[in-house]
């Protein structure tokens, strides 16, 4: 992998980490399955993994794009705290979530980062490869139009929520963000989350975090578990209403 692709805040690459992924990392990755055996073969050759630490920068600012990126394990967190602007996080990206494609198709630089919340396994496909599979493969393209239909959906969604003067409501649309099932299919029921990782993601801290998952726990929505959060009810989390706190 380039320099451009990982980057870490000591400045070394995690590129030197890069390896192929393992049988059950495959596994993982749900884009594999739309794709004609030969396709899938080829995919399979150009994809590399690499363990990430907290804080690494898998995408920054202003550096060109070269990879399409997938979360097989961890957390990552996309926001924009390097640009001229207001510091904004825009989303988590959880296991099984895929992103950059937009900028990828455009052959654009990054207009985000992405930082690595808690350690995590990152997929890369090169992005000659990416375009090569839209050119010649229905089910990828398929695919890629849906994880863009759904993102847009999210970040309508996302805007909306930070209108929303309420914390309750913004955990509980953030959760609900989290568990999207056709952009993070790896999440399932049971997300790998603290209250302070969260708290990054909504921008509370991690007592009002608390106090927010105590309000959806005791509606059934959410229950908290050892080392995560389980989802109850999907659709609640969803259309939880504004409360006076």
């Amino acid at each position: 992998m380039t320099v451009s692709a990982f980057s870490s805040p000591s400045g070394a690459p995690l590129r030197q980490r890069a390896r192929a992924a393992t049988r059950s990392e495959l596994d993982a990755i749900p884009w594999l399955a739309v794709l004609e055996p030969a396709q899938r073969e080829q995919a399979v050759a150009e994809l590399q993994v690499a363990d990430a630490e907290v804080g690494e920068r898998v995408c920054r600012i202003g550096r060109q794009a070269n990879f399409w990126f997938g979360v097989v394990d961890g957390l990552l967190k996309m926001s924009n705290d390097d640009s001229t602007g207001q510091a904004i996080t825009f989303t988590g990206v959880p296991p099984g979530g895929w992103f950059g494609e937009g900028t990828l198709l455009k052959r654009e630089v990054y207009r985000y980062n992405i930082q690595v919340l808690r350690k995590s396994v990152v997929a890369g496909l090169p992005i000659d490869t990416f375009h090569e599979l839209l050119e010649h493969s229905i089910g990828f393209n398929r695919f890629v139009l849906n994880q863009l239909n759904e993102r847009l959906g999210q970040f309508i969604a996302a805007r909306e929520t930070d209108r929303i003067g309420n914390p309750d409501v913004r955990v509980a649309r953030n959760l609900a963000a989290l568990f999207h099932p056709q952009l993070y299919p790896g999440v399932g029921s049971m997300l790998r989350i603290t209250q302070q990782e969260l708290g990054y993601l909504v921008g509370l801290s991690r007592q009002r975090v608390n106090e927010a998952l105590k309000r959806l726990h005791e509606q059934r929505l959410i229950s908290v578990e050892y080392g995560g959060l389980r989802v109850l009810d999907l659709q609640g989390l969803r259309s939880f209403p504004m409360r006076a706190t």
